[in-house]
């Protein structure tokens, strides 16, 4: 039994399976947070409150690092921790820099610095000559106007620190991209009140299917989880609409992609870190999209336990706690799983889901969750609005992602426009 720090987590589908993982392997966790009244608002949907396990619940400016730092240290010394865990992308570089300075497991800050911060590793993977698109970091609207030109229409405008695809635009004008930077500069601050960096990302528009590949590094040595497919909404955001794993992807275009990240994650430096890295397979080869240093969101973790048995949480527990982590594959009687999104196109508040007690019935469900009337809704303009999803496994091949969206076809939502 092991004594974890979980610092600001309980976010995305994390929020059920982290804590779900520490619990089946005995450990037991302290959680640190600046503000306890964020996760008072509600429990993740269908379980406890994670709080609710929590051995220890402590207060400390996690925005802050440099004053929390000294503050965790004598926390330490009085409650004995085994390792440091987050789930929230926005401290994850937080908690290798408690890793390191409690002298715990875990990846150098500087890795998780540079994978966190989308320029920075734009940088690096350039100078490491790892394949990406063609890109720019502008310090303002004016710098960007200018960059584009040089890099040419279309392309994609991203904030360089946040997740979830929020603000990430495509822009195929001078028009679009004064507007996808004003955008920007109306957002200082994150959803955990962090400031951000000002800077605007500026990257060729790639052409070709999206991948992610999980993978995880222990010790030094990197293990190929496997590839998972991704399906994606119309411009000019770039909301994911689904995901299968395995991807149906040739030996080819597979080894292509792990490759890619494989170089991608060495570049950076990342070790005792679960990895979900984004490929984009065009036409000149494998281009990284991003490297994520966590397990991958949207559920994907899920797919990959149905499909391989391996739990890609427990995984992030392991190696967190300098173990090496159980990447044995089991017969799961399933060879695919996909995850479908419902995605609202319109603003107003849901009336009800039609077709939802059919697909909760049907053969191959693994999972069905969908909001509940009442809800105020935005059209999607980010992984963050989702109106619930369908997860189908297929016993027989490569077939989840067919039968996930001929089930998703049956479910529509109902609004009441504002």
């Amino acid at each position: 039994m092991a004594h974890l720090l979980v610092v600001e987590s309980w976010v995305g589908s994390m929020s059920r399976l982290l804590p779900r993982a520490m619990e089946e392997a005995g450990h037991h966790f302290t959680f640190l947070t600046r503000d306890l009244h964020h996760y008072l608002r509600s429990a993740p949907e269908g379980v406890d409150h994670p709080l609710l396990t929590a051995r220890n619940v402590v207060t400390l400016p996690t925005n802050e690092v440099d004053v929390l730092l000294p503050q965790v240290e004598r926390l330490h010394q009085a409650l004995c921790f085994d390792g440091v865990v987050t789930s929230c992308d926005y401290y994850l570089p937080t908690a290798a820099r408690i890793a390191a300075r409690l002298c715990l497991p875990g990846p150098s800050p500087a890795s998780m610095e540079n994978a966190c911060r989308k320029d920075a590793t734009r940088r690096v993977l350039a100078a490491a000559g790892v394949p990406g698109p063609r890109f720019a970091v502008c310090a303002d609207g004016a710098e960007a106007e200018a960059a584009a030109r040089d890099l040419g229409y279309p392309l994609v405008v991203k904030p360089v620190d946040l997740c979830g695809g929020m603000l990430v635009r495509r822009v195929d004008d001078e028009r679009a991209l004064a507007e996808a930077c004003r955008a920007l500069a109306r957002f200082p601050r994150n959803a955990r009140g962090q400031r951000r960096a000002p800077h605007i990302l500026l990257e060729e528009f790639l052409r070709g299917p999206e991948v992610s590949v999980e993978t995880v590094t222990c010790r030094g040595v990197a293990h190929v989880v496997g590839v998972t497919d991704k399906s994606v909404g119309r411009a000019p955001a770039f909301v994911e609409t689904g995901h299968m794993f395995p991807a149906a992807l040739a030996p080819d275009g597979r080894d292509a992609a792990t490759d890619a990240a494989l170089r991608a994650g060495e570049a950076l430096g990342l070790d005792d870190v679960v990895a979900h890295t984004e490929v984009k397979l065009t036409a000149d080869g494998p281009r990284v999209v991003e490297v994520n240093p966590r397990p991958a969101g949207n559920r994907i973790t899920e797919l990959v336990r149905h499909v391989t048995g391996i739990d890609l949480a427990a995984a992030c527990v392991d190696v967190a706690l300098g173990r090496e982590p159980d990447l044995r594959r089991r017969d799961t009687g399933l060879r695919s799983a996909a995850i479908g999104f419902l995605v609202p196109e319109a603003a107003g508040t849901l009336a009800s889901v039609e077709g939802a007690d059919g697909v909760r019935e049907a053969d191959g469900v693994l999972e069905v969750q969908l909001a509940e009337a009442g809800r105020t809704v935005e059209a999607a303009d980010s992984n963050n609005a989702y109106l619930g999803h369908v997860m189908a496994g297929d016993a027989g091949g490569l077939g989840a992602r067919n039968r996930v969206e001929s089930l998703l076809a049956g479910v529509r939502p109902l609004l009441v426009r504002s």
